[in-house]
């Protein structure tokens, strides 16, 4: 019973959660910055967004390898280590943007361009994916397998382009963070 229970009601927590952690990400564009925490020093912390970012990437790889190979264990653990790098990241760039002023891209003509299409796709798919992939979770934990199947059809590739995509926004306006 209590099992059957759990099944039905991880769904109100993904929604609760989805929209906190979507909430307090947009928070941080309206919001005036801390003021107690401009005299710590986060500057390394688009770096940090970028290696958790490459880190998710890198253990979605090996977790998508490891299913089609039937290891559900390994699958398993590098799931749950993409979710861990992708907390990391959560908690650095909301840390970050409570504190520090956004950066503008400096790049122009067709850089730019792609540069905007690029960031554009990642947030919008930033946000889905934040349901997407705690519902996915959510039946992988309840051993809702068709389900979690159905869904991480979806997941996967989402979750691999906005980690990719992260690391490439660093990477085009990184430049820019030292002027």
């Amino acid at each position: 019973m209590k099992s059957e229970t759990i099944r039905k009601n991880f769904k109100p927590l993904v929604w609760i959660l989805t929209i906190a952690i979507n909430g307090l990400i947009v928070i941080t564009i309206f919001l005036p910055k801390i003021a107690s925490l401009k005299s710590y020093d986060f500057s390394s912390l688009p770096l940090v967004n970028a290696v958790s970012n490459a880190l998710t990437f890198l253990s979605l790889l090996i977790a998508f390898y490891a299913i089609k190979q039937k290891n559900v264990r390994m699958h398993r653990t590098f799931i749950f280590l993409a979710f861990a790098f992708t907390t990391v990241f959560l908690v650095s760039y909301l840390l970050y943007h409570f504190s520090t002023p956004s950066i503008k891209y400096g790049g122009t003509g067709l850089l730019k361009s792609i540069y905007l299409f690029i960031l554009l796709t990642h947030i919008i798919l930033a946000a889905i994916i934040v349901p997407l992939a705690l519902t996915t979770i959510g039946y992988g934990i309840t051993k809702q397998i068709e389900k979690h199947r159905k869904f991480a059809r979806w997941t996967m590739p989402i979750w691999l382009y906005v980690s990719m995509t992260g690391v490439i926004v660093y990477l085009m306006i990184s430049p820019y963070y030292l002027k």
